[in-house]
């Protein structure tokens, strides 16, 4: 997929996000475990939130940001991505946090590339600023699921 705006690519993440939260809810149906289960309920309330909370930052953003154009961001299709991926009734909570992981870090590598491309140092400062912030989210839904090991 071939992005030209900021405003498109956001969109299409916070989409990838809702994408997400429909696997984990897809996978929650063919797990076996109690907690496994519990991890991706977790996980799929996790995604709602953020692509509320981009979709949100998508409204507010100014007009300019949104509207920078790039030439050369290429992704690949996540939503099908997400829609391809099956994991076994069996998975263990480690097999969900690294597919869990594995997504997050492509959907972070798109916002940090897009940032790295950005000759605008408003829209690079804004973008990095994003990309800190899932970081965060990520580390602390690490933590909250280790801490689910602890349960």
């Amino acid at each position: 997929m071939r992005f030209q705006q900021l405003g498109e690519q956001l969109a299409y993440v916070a989409k990838c996000r809702i994408e997400m939260a429909s696997l984990y809810k897809r996978l929650h149906a063919d797990a076996d475990s109690t907690r496994v289960k519990m991890i991706l309920e977790y996980f799929r309330q996790q995604q709602l939130t953020v692509a509320e909370k981009l979709e949100s930052y998508i409204e507010d953003a100014p007009s300019k940001l949104l509207d920078t154009w790039y030439n050369d961001i290429v992704f690949e299709d996540f939503i099908a991505r997400c829609e391809q991926t099956s994991l076994t009734a069996n998975m263990s909570e480690e097999d969900v946090l690294n597919l869990h992981l594995d997504l997050e870090n492509r959907l972070i590598g798109l916002l940090e590339k897009t940032a790295n491309s950005s000759v605008s140092s408003d829209v690079k400062g804004a973008l990095d600023d994003l990309v800190r912030v899932e970081k965060i989210q990520q580390q602390r839904l690490v933590h909250s699921s280790i801490r689910m090991d602890d349960l």
